[in-house]
């Protein structure tokens, strides 16, 4: 039995176009990034306020390579915040400064050193995935997605011992990066002995620009089948909810407000009612004129999407 006749099966909720909509706000995992100013508990404070029930954080400055050693007292706190808070899962997103897939042999070696110690810090917060963008180089792309799998194998069998799993995120194709056609991304994880600790992030805004379709039934289910066919659906452990400011197929990585880009709001809809993703986590990672406000706002245009 395949994946998508298995989830037929499970929720005996199909529409004429084939699509299974059965998501509830209830059990609905949503939220956004948040800062750690101040420390993590303070992270799962902000995503309380926000009415979240996921946060995507930073586990360091995502400006620099060093980190400050996680003490006893503060990972304590931040589990005793999340125990009495309304958030049941955190994930991290790991720093930009991070590169597999870099001509620098300088810049490969720092990538792989920081890799290893973002999956060790996620690994004592108790912080399940780690999204990473997969890494940009001037190499052939079959080159640079062979070294960026490497580079993984490296960091994963040097974290043997930790359960952290990496999701692999999708870009827009802006300059080298890659990633921003699933083959790419499958590929990678292809060349990875260990399977099992990676894993997908995707990225609306970043499929969009990269040039996939998804506001008409029709085309969300082929993009739905595609995804299975090259990733697999189960493989799809989380979701950056993010409006684009730019066109479809732009290659441009600028993210807008939901609603207020140019993915028309169909398009979310349609993902928000998925049963196939019912149990992803979705982050909002839109812009932070007013930050807990933008969210809180971001995050009701969203759930205002669920069919009642």
């Amino acid at each position: 039995m395949n994946y998508f006749n298995s989830l037929r099966n499970k929720y005996f909720c199909q529409s004429r176009e084939g699509l299974i909509y059965m998501v509830s706000e209830k059990s609905l995992l949503i939220g956004a990034h948040v800062s750690i100013v101040g420390g993590f508990a303070k992270a799962i404070e902000r995503g309380t306020k926000i009415g979240a029930t996921a946060i995507q954080i930073f586990t360091k400055s995502n400006r620099q390579w060093k980190a400050t050693s996680l003490q006893e007292s503060i990972v304590q706190d931040f589990f005793d915040a999340q125990k009495n808070s309304p958030i049941k899962i955190v994930v991290a997103h790991a720093a930009y400064l991070i590169n597999l897939g870099s001509d620098s042999v300088a810049t490969q070696h720092t990538s792989v050193k920081s890799l290893i110690q973002e999956i060790e810090r996620c690994d004592t917060l108790k912080i399940p995935y780690l999204v990473l963008h997969p890494g940009s180089g001037s190499k052939e792309a079959s080159q640079v997605c062979l070294q960026i799998a490497q580079f993984l194998e490296e960091a994963l069998k040097a974290t043997s011992s930790c359960k952290v799993m990496i999701l692999l995120e999708t870009m827009a194709g802006q300059g080298d990066s890659t990633g921003a056609d699933f083959a790419s991304l499958a590929q990678i994880r292809k060349h990875v002995s260990n399977k099992s600790r990676i894993g997908y992030c995707i990225d609306t805004c970043h499929i969009f620009a990269a040039g996939y379709e998804f506001e008409t039934p029709i085309k969300y289910q082929a993009l739905i089948k595609t995804i299975d066919k090259e990733l697999g659906l189960k493989n799809i452990k989380l979701f950056h909810m993010n409006d684009s400011k730019k066109e479809l197929g732009s290659h441009v990585d600028r993210h807008e407000h939901i609603g207020k880009g140019k993915i028309p709001i169909s398009a979310f809809k349609l993902l928000m009612n998925d049963a196939h993703f019912a149990k992803v986590p979705k982050i909002v990672e839109t812009p932070k004129e007013t930050e807990l406000e933008d969210d809180i706002q971001n995050i009701k245009t969203l759930k205002n999407l669920l069919k009642k």
